[in-house]
């Protein structure tokens, strides 16, 4: 139970919104939430922009609930049709899912150099000696 003058942390789609932070900010650490869609939620529940979420009444987070429920994917529906949707590319064997199965990058980068964070860590070369 909180103590006087403390308010609980806003729960949303499963994710605990930080209490100090404006609205559009906090609801952005949902995953499939960014700036445009924050914007969208704050305007269909009529919230001015500068609110901050500890200011927020029990009625406006269960309507901002609301509204993330009823119109977007987000977080683990999210997360699992993307994933969906990644399998089907690599069981067509197509270019993109051949990209994805061996770990490459997938959209056009070069990988002669760079494309570290795809690749993982540089390997060294056995036989190389100068």
């Amino acid at each position: 139970m909180p103590a006087t003058g403390e308010k609980s942390v806003a729960r949303i789609a499963g994710v605990n919104i930080p209490t100090n932070k404006r609205v559009l900010i906090a609801l952005q650490y949902i995953h499939g939430i960014g700036q445009k869609n924050a914007n969208e939620i704050m305007e269909k529940v009529k919230i001015p922009m500068d609110r901050r979420v500890s200011q927020l009444s029990d009625q406006e987070v269960l309507q901002i609930r609301e509204v993330i429920d009823r119109d977007y994917l987000v977080e683990g529906d999210l997360r699992r049709e993307v994933g969906i949707n990644i399998k089907r590319l690599m069981d067509l064997g197509c270019y993109r899912g051949l990209r994805h199965r061996r770990g490459l990058p997938v959209r056009g980068q070069r990988t002669h150099t760079n494309a570290r964070t795809r690749k993982g860590p540089a390997k060294a070369i056995a036989g190389k000696k100068k």
